[in-house]
């Protein structure tokens, strides 16, 4: 009996295999194209960047640019291919936005002035009084 539900089972699991539809195969675009761009230009946070980028087949070129915290524009141009890999070339010019770039001296520190009235010192915290000392229980003379 158990030898054909097993022959069963078997049957089932081979007629069952053949009703599974095959997958379609993801398109794959033979020469991909594609072209992009953006820029930031926010005064108000300090948010200066851009970014764009050329395709063609296995060919990509582009650059993007950012300002550095130290006051630079960092330009970095770069391509890919097969043939090469990726290369970048990676520039550096002194920030321009509107106006021509200048060092500004910090603000001299400039000391506290002195208060109108003296501070006095503060009165001293009193602790509690210790709780008073009881006297010992002594145990009781009846015991029940």
């Amino acid at each position: 009996m158990d030898n054909k539900i097993v022959v069963f089972i078997c049957i089932l699991g081979v007629a069952s295999a053949g009703v599974v539809a095959p997958l379609p195969l993801a398109r794959v675009d033979p020469l991909p194209q594609y072209s992009y761009g953006y820029d930031v230009q926010d005064a108000l946070t300090g948010d200066y960047k851009g970014h764009q980028e050329h395709r063609n087949g296995d060919l990509v070129t582009g650059s993007y640019t950012v300002v550095d915290p130290d006051g630079t524009r960092r330009i970095v141009d770069y391509s890919a291919d097969p043939l090469n890999g990726f290369n970048a070339v990676v520039r550096r010019e002194p920030l321009v936005i509107g106006a021509p770039a200048r060092v500004v001296a910090p603000a001299p520190v400039v000391a506290p002035a002195p208060l109108a009235a003296p501070v006095l010192p503060r009165a001293p915290i009193l602790a509690p009084a210790p709780a008073p000392l009881l006297a010992p229980r002594l145990p009781s003379p009846y015991f029940f």
